[in-house]
């Protein structure tokens, strides 16, 4: 019996995965989380043998909960079903010890096939992302950088930036400036377009 656990910020989605996932006799659902902070606590708690989570969550996301379950050194094996099919993205989720990386838009027959082959062990990827990953330009900015970049996306200054990452705020000028340049960009608002276009962010 496979157990996992459900990590999607959308209630309905969540729903509807474990009413489909449910009717397989092989999959058990142990639990369920609407964001990664509460999947980490519920992995921890469980050890389940998949998590199926998507990129963008709160707190926590798809990515950051597959590197902490790799550090924490978790036998757990990470799966994103997203609606993002950028190779940036997947790129990075394979970095990060993701074994299995499928769009939302798959039928649930596949979907229940890609989790028993990250069971087993084995890599799922979106045959149509597949080949792209090669292709995917390599990610240029540091975490520190991303994070800065979310921030400032959500609207943030950069006084309250530099309280948030507990730096000075000539540091975040200096960081915002040095990102700039990296990704060619006008100012800090164009670079989080050119960061989430490329799957970066």
């Amino acid at each position: 019996m496979i157990r996992l656990i459900l990590a999607e910020d959308q209630t309905m989605l969540l729903d509807a995965f474990e009413a489909l996932l449910q009717l397989e006799d092989d999959i058990r659902i142990v639990g369920r989380a609407t964001d990664g902070r509460e999947a980490l606590d519920l992995i921890r708690e469980h050890r389940p043998d998949v998590v199926l989570t998507d990129i963008e969550m709160p707190h926590v996301t798809g990515i950051e909960l597959a590197e902490k379950i790799l550090q924490e050194g978790l036998p757990s094996r990470v799966m994103i079903v997203t609606t993002f099919g950028r190779s940036g993205y997947l790129r990075r989720a394979l970095q990060a010890g993701v074994r299995g990386y499928m769009l939302k838009d798959a039928p649930i027959t596949q979907l229940a096939a890609a989790i028993r082959k990250v069971a087993a062990g084995g890599r799922a990827i979106a045959p149509d992302l597949a080949e792209a990953v090669w292709d995917a330009l390599p990610d240029p900015l540091s975490e520190r950088e991303r994070a800065m970049l979310r921030l400032a996306e959500a609207g943030r200054t950069n006084r309250e930036i530099a309280e948030e990452l507990s730096l000075s705020s000539g540091t975040v000028r200096n960081y915002f400036s040095e990102i700039v340049q990296k990704l060619d960009a006008r100012n800090r608002i164009e670079a989080g377009r050119i960061a989430r276009a490329n799957g970066w962010l």
